[in-house]
């Protein structure tokens, strides 16, 4: 399972899930202002700072360039 944090007029947020759905990976978006809050995003993933969060198998990767290593390098 795949979860993105994002919010409007986020670029990052943008290519994230542009490379999510390049990879054929069906995720689940919980967007900062839409039924979720800053403070939703805390709770889940204390150290966030930026958006987007990206949380693959109950495993917080981080923003884009995470994601992007993380494809990277095989997974």
């Amino acid at each position: 399972m795949v979860i993105i944090w994002s919010k409007d007029t986020c670029g990052y947020c943008d290519m994230a899930k542009r490379l999510l759905a390049q990879k054929g990976i069906i995720f689940e978006e919980k967007k900062i202002g839409y039924g979720y809050t800053k403070e939703d995003l805390l709770n889940e993933i204390p150290n966030a700072r930026t958006v987007p969060q990206i949380i693959i198998d109950g495993k917080v990767i981080g923003g884009y360039n995470e994601l992007n290593n993380y494809f990277n390098k095989g997974n």
